[in-house]
């Protein structure tokens, strides 16, 4: 066991360090900072598309312009010799920050449990993002491969209820707060089915009677009230058109009936999941509910799932419907695949531009940072990558990630432990720290 402690305890210490010197860059002031990157392809995502061999100048922490020649004299100057410049990514939806290891459950703060799982506990004002630890050790494992930014997700599954709580946007900058308004949770179909007498048409009336609650129509101290005072309080904030409901739903059946009680009760929705959301797109696209999929999705899992197929995001995206990307497996330690992910939806029949668009533009606009984050713009953050190479090419990798124009720390845990049993060894073996570490 000391051994085991020894071997760890330097990579550990120094991806810790990196941490702490992003959290401080993260919270010092940009004033007098200039950067210019030169001769780029930069991938905009947005309206501009493609630019080749183009500047991005960067100024206090801000995209200040973008153009063929562009000067300013002081700025760190670096040449991209004309490889690919993007948006820092989206890392998916997830747990990123609220665990650590999943089977340690001192290290997973993404799901509520109270009293018995046999009762109805439903508490949407649960939010997960008073957990968010900015210091965890995942973060700068995704970081170095582009990611910047993440969805943490309030868990329904592992919790007690089918609604699961709140959610919101961070970015991987050290910071310690989300950015932009909060989502609410849910969970239907079959996975939510357990939570609900087992039928999944329980759902909907459980869902009617939660919306009749926060508009009053059911008194809080009426024997069914499901919702405590904040509760109430929380869950009206998600009618009318107020925040996004994100819902995790797989068939097609029960995509039908969740997009008209989204219209019945005007809650604006997006799903997660969503293998057999082509079956359904003309209504998706009618209704201008986003989809965040799993492109790699194509086998029947379940019976849910009996539709997959490796050309869902192009079905839809062929018939208007907005696509993002979010693993099933594990996305909070494989954020890092999500790119490779959307590779695949490009080989089956997404466009590129679309594809990319789902891991930068797309989530920011959904979750309503779209005014900061996810395009390469003049006035947006300056959160950037610069790429070996083609980015959804898996055996591309980041040069240089930028976070408000700021160089972050190229190193996480598995870099060190990489460069430490690469390096030859010395009169100690490789477990043992060096003199000075």
């Amino acid at each position: 066991m000391n051994r085991m402690l020894r071997m760890s305890r330097v990579p550990l210490l120094a991806a810790g360090l990196s941490l702490l010197a992003l959290s401080a860059l993260a919270q010092a002031p940009a004033t007098g900072q200039l950067l210019l990157i030169r001769d780029a392809k930069v991938h905009t995502a947005g309206a501009q598309g493609t630019l080749d061999h183009t500047d991005v100048l960067v100024r206090n922490g801000a995209i200040a312009a973008i153009g063929k020649g562009l000067s300013a004299p002081g700025a760190e100057v670096v040449e991209a010799a004309g490889r690919p410049l993007t948006p820092a990514l989206f890392g998916g939806i997830g747990a990123m920050g609220l665990e650590e290891i999943s089977l340690g459950g001192g290290t997973n703060d993404h799901a509520l449990a109270l009293g018995d799982r046999k009762a109805m506990v439903v508490r949407p004002e649960f939010d997960v993002t008073l957990a968010y630890n900015p210091e965890s050790v995942l973060i700068p494992v995704a970081r170095v491969e582009g990611i910047g930014f993440a969805m943490l997700r309030a868990d329904s599954v592992s919790g007690g209820s089918i609604v699961g709580g709140q959610g919101g946007m961070v970015r991987l900058d050290g910071s310690p707060d989300p950015i932009g308004p909060r989502a609410l949770f849910l969970q239907l179909g079959g996975d939510g089915a357990g939570l609900t007498g087992n039928s999944r048409a329980a759902q909907w009336m459980i869902l009617d009677q939660l919306v009749d609650e926060a508009r009053g129509r059911i008194g809080p101290d009426a024997n069914s009230a499901l919702l405590t005072p904040a509760g109430r309080r929380t869950f009206a904030r998600y009618l009318d058109g107020g925040g996004r409901v994100v819902v995790a739903v797989q068939r097609a059946a029960d995509i039908r009936q969740l997009v008209r009680w989204a219209q019945r009760q005007n809650v604006r929705i997006a799903i997660l999941g969503g293998v057999e959301a082509w079956k359904v797109a003309p209504l998706l696209a009618s209704a201008k509910v986003p989809v965040f999929l799993d492109p790699l999705a194509d086998l029947p899992a379940d019976f849910d799932q009996i539709g997959a197929t490796l050309e869902n995001a192009a079905r839809l995206d062929a018939a208007g419907v907005t696509v993002s990307f979010s693993r099933f497996d594990d996305p909070s330690h494989y954020a890092r695949k999500l790119r490779q992910a959307a590779g695949n939806a490009a080989a089956n029949g997404l466009p590129w531009e679309a594809a990319l668009a789902g891991l930068t533009r797309v989530p920011a606009e959904v979750f309503g940072v779209g005014d900061r984050l996810g395009t390469i713009a003049v006035g947006k953050r300056a959160d950037l990558v610069l790429w070996t190479g083609d980015p959804l090419e898996v055996s591309t990798t980041a040069v240089q990630v930028w976070l408000d124009g700021r160089a972050a720390p190229m190193k996480s845990r598995q870099t060190e432990l990489r460069d430490r049993y690469l390096a030859p060894a010395g009169a100690l073996p490789r477990a043992y720290p060096a003199a000075g570490e």
